[in-house]
């Protein structure tokens, strides 16, 4: 798979995963589910977020101890995107570094391929 992480979005994941796994052990095998839906101000958007299914058409990876999924048709906008983090002034999140990406919108949510 083409798609990674950086450090900081990285550790931020992990912290994620054991502060769910607290509420709830199940959590802690969920795969980190990135995707691309329709919409936005300028095509698509992106998805993030935890998954207990993996489909079987789905590229999976584990990046340093995050187990990574996207479906096949996401992957073909994603492969070769990093996903970073930021915590800074201007605000905190994880940030997509899609070279894919034809235009991207301010807030960095939405983009065209």
């Amino acid at each position: 798979m083409a798609i990674r992480l950086t450090k900081r979005a990285i550790d931020e994941l992990k912290a994620l995963i054991a502060k769910e796994a607290e509420a709830n052990p199940a959590a802690s095998t969920a795969v980190l589910r990135l995707g691309v839906v329709g919409g936005g101000c300028s095509g698509f958007m992106y998805r993030m977020g935890f998954d207990d299914n993996v489909a079987g058409d789905d590229h999976v990876e584990e990046v340093e101890g995050v187990r990574v999924a996207v479906d096949s048709k996401s992957y073909l906008y994603l492969n070769g995107t990093e996903v970073d983090y930021h915590d800074g002034m201007m605000g905190r999140g994880f940030v997509f570094n899609n070279p894919n990406a034809t235009h991207t919108c301010g807030c960095n949510h939405s983009f065209s391929a």
